[in-house]
């Protein structure tokens, strides 16, 4: 069975994908533009370092993920999911109300508290973004669908970023401007979401955050197919968390480009995720394919793996400019290496959400993604303290990717332990794609 995607403009799917898009572009909207006026316009906040204050806001941003993924599920399981949707958009309205006069005024202080509360905001729309997706398709479409959704996001990471590095330049009322409307057009795609009833209507709610995450953890985890999928997920957003934190100072001490180099590296990465998770949707026919997480991964730790080998001392001279850097051969290995990356890194996640979201019971799936979403939060702090280890410990990027690439070997060998189906089905797709073909 093929996947064509023709569910994408319809009501089902289009009013969804609109909604996490602007979503995730309007994070990163306000994201990057905080990063911006810190590091480049004298934003302060009691006298704290911009490196630390910009180190302070991704960790506001997190915050919520770990304190609030829990209540967020049960909640997602508790109400119809379209009618949270639309909550949540009205209060991302009133978050960017907050942010304007935080922009307007140059305060660090409401900024910061704008941005903890959209990532109460992304915390809490999460978990339903995926548990809504097999309600609104059909279980042939339900890889496709993900795909899709893999695809927004990091294309919406991408632009908001870059967006988001520009808009300060036109003063607080283009940055308050783009910020708002696009709240308000979510807002609107959010409306248009069919509704989708909950799962457990009597599910009870409590404000114990702290005990409800550590007993939805242990709740996911005695769900062997549902562990293993945030086994695998969690790992991929470790790499994505080392290799997109290292990328602007490896592109600037390993292959001497300036910023428009990062910008070009990091839009390549970002664009191979996408293409990724779209191809790997094709790929599938309709059907879970968990043996292209295999695939995905040995593309992972082969392209992650010969980044670093290519560039493993140090730049000295002069930054490059764009067309100096597109004009060096050895370049555009560099630029294939990310390109791949991303490519694979889709192969890899697209299943494993699929997978995570078909191994959930009805009841529990809103939660299974929300335990998913907390471990995740674990994963990508655990990159950064690691990261940090090595680096003081080598003081070189290369060194640190290169261990990431053949950890990658490891973890993937521990998830095939946890889930041997994974291997059992390691060319089914492909079996699959040529049947079709004849």
């Amino acid at each position: 069975m093929k996947t064509d995607f023709s569910f994408f403009g319809s009501r089902r799917f289009l009013p969804l994908f609109g909604t996490q898009f602007l979503g995730a572009f309007n994070d990163n909207l306000l994201k990057t533009a905080i990063v911006v006026l810190i590091s480049y316009h004298g934003l302060s906040l009691n006298g704290l370092s911009p490196e630390l204050l910009v180190n302070m806001a991704a960790g506001v941003f997190i915050l919520p993920f770990f304190l609030f993924s829990a209540t967020a599920g049960k909640i997602s399981e508790r109400f119809d999911k379209a009618v949270i949707a639309r909550w949540i958009k009205l209060a991302e309205i009133g978050i960017m109300l907050l942010a304007g006069a935080g922009f307007f005024m140059h305060s660090a202080g409401l900024l910061m508290s704008a941005l903890f509360l959209m990532g109460c905001h992304s915390a809490f729309f999460g978990p339903l973004k995926y548990s809504v997706l097999p309600q609104y398709l059909d279980e042939h479409e339900l890889v496709g669908g993900n795909g899709m959704i893999e695809m927004g996001t990091f294309l919406a990471i991408l632009i908001g970023q870059i967006i988001g590095s520009l808009m300060t330049q036109g003063g607080p009322w283009l940055t308050v401007g783009l910020l708002l409307g696009t709240a308000v057009c979510g807002w609107l795609f959010s409306r248009r979401m069919p509704a989708a009833p909950p799962g457990a209507p009597h599910l009870k709610l409590s404000f114990n955050f702290i005990g409800d995450s550590v007993r939805l953890v242990g709740q996911a985890w005695r769900i062997r197919d549902v562990r293993s999928a945030i086994l695998g997920i969690s790992w991929f957003w470790l790499m994505g968390a080392v290799y997109t934190t290292q990328l602007p100072t490896f592109t600037r001490l390993h292959l001497g480009g300036n910023a428009d180099v990062y910008t070009v590296m990091l839009a390549l990465f970002s664009i191979g995720i996408g293409l990724g998770s779209v191809i790997c949707a094709k790929l599938s026919h309709g059907q879970l394919q968990l043996g292209l997480v295999l695939l995905g991964s040995a593309g992972m730790t082969l392209f992650g793996g010969d980044l670093a080998l290519g560039a493993m001392s140090h730049y000295h001279g002069t930054l490059l400019t764009l067309p100096d850097f597109l004009g060096q051969l050895s370049s555009w290995r560099h630029m294939l290496d990310v390109a791949m990356l991303g490519f694979f890194g889709g192969f890899f996640t697209v299943p494993l959400y699929t997978w995570l979201q078909l191994s959930s019971p009805d009841s529990f799936r809103s939660q299974a993604i929300a335990a998913n979403n907390i471990i995740n939060g674990f994963y990508m702090v655990a990159a950064a303290l690691a990261s940090v280890l090595v680096l003081r410990q080598f003081d070189n990027i290369s060194y640190l990717l290169l261990g990431t690439a053949v950890l990658n070997i490891l973890a993937t060998a521990h998830l095939l332990l946890e889930a041997p189906i994974i291997w059992q089905q390691r060319s089914h797709w492909l079996k699959t794609l040529l049947e079709d073909r004849r």
